[in-house]
């Protein structure tokens, strides 16, 4: 048996155990659209459609249910080879960790996730890799063990644990003229210079689709490729950076911040990784440490 089958019978499993695309997605972290196509993957390898139509719902086949008990019992037996880590210490684990991520999350998180790690496992070392264009190989191969970030649908491989949502705040030094507004309207928004932010050099985004809708333009000076980068010209300059809220907590001090006048997308910010590490111990509290640091009052 392969990886990819290994794989395909962890999510007959999850669609046999909750008898829907939706909730079976859900239970493995997943996209409803990668696990639909899963299961056409399945269908094809096992030749029955597993499932059909009844009303609004899936019920299974005859086959689907005579899979069940086989399939199960191989999850279990899998399980319990994977979670073999008897005597397993993080505290005295050596070992080192690619984390990709963006300045923003690294300059805010990265130290709590750090001091949590001094304490919980000090001779583990953590190697912050810039964000870039999301990928599976790199996952696959090790080469990077968690990518932080906005995680998009990059295949029925990876798994994504969402860890935090962010919103997109406006920012600018103390004592810009905006200092003495108490409201920020989308017009006096949009009347001020701006700096935007995005890898692909983009001078335009989700804001200013908002302004168009109001029938208002803003004026764009600088594209800067990161928050951090943004913010240290904001700060110099009267030019107004948009940025993620918490994603750049710590870089934002001493500085003042305004919620959008304008509606704009929330985004939520995901770990991910490859099932191969699934079941690992180390890769386990890791995650589980990049979770606690995300928590708020941390």
């Amino acid at each position: 048996m392969n990886p990819t089958d290994l794989n395909l019978l962890i999510a007959l499993d999850a669609l046999l155990t909750e008898g829907s695309v939706t909730g079976a997605a859900e239970r493995l972290n997943i996209s409803a659209p990668t696990m639909s196509r899963t299961l056409n993957r399945i269908r094809e390898m096992v030749g029955d459609p597993i499932f059909v139509r009844a009303g609004r719902g899936l019920v299974p086949t005859p086959r689907a249910e005579a899979l069940r008990e086989g399939t199960r019992e191989l999850i279990q037996k899998a399980n319990i080879l994977l979670r073999n880590d008897d005597g397993f210490d993080f505290h005295t684990l050596q070992r080192t960790f690619s984390i990709r991520a963006d300045d923003g999350f690294i300059t805010s998180f990265g130290p709590i996730l750090l001091g949590l790690l001094a304490d919980a496992a000090p001779d583990v070392q953590l190697r912050f890799r810039p964000q870039g264009l999301q990928d599976v190989d790199s996952l696959r191969d090790g080469k990077i063990d968690l990518d932080i970030g906005v995680i998009p649908d990059i295949g029925p491989e990876i798994i994504r644990q969402s860890l935090f949502q962010d919103r997109f705040v406006a920012v600018f030094r103390v004592g810009h003229p905006l200092d003495r507004i108490d409201v920020l309207t989308p017009q006096l928004f949009a009347q001020q210079r701006h700096i935007t932010v995005s890898r692909r050099g983009r001078m335009s985004g989700p804001v200013d689709d908002a302004l168009a809708a109001l029938g208002l333009s803003r004026k764009v000076v600088a594209v800067a490729p990161t928050f951090t980068e943004a913010l240290a010209i904001a700060r110099e300059t009267d030019l107004i950076a948009t940025v993620a809220e918490r994603s750049t907590q710590t870089v934002r001090y001493g500085m003042r911040t305004s919620e959008l006048p304008v509606p704009t997308p929330i985004v939520s910010i995901s770990q991910a990784w490859h099932p191969r590490f699934g079941s690992d111990p180390g890769h386990r509290a890791l995650r589980a440490l990049v979770r606690q640091c995300c928590q708020p009052g941390i």
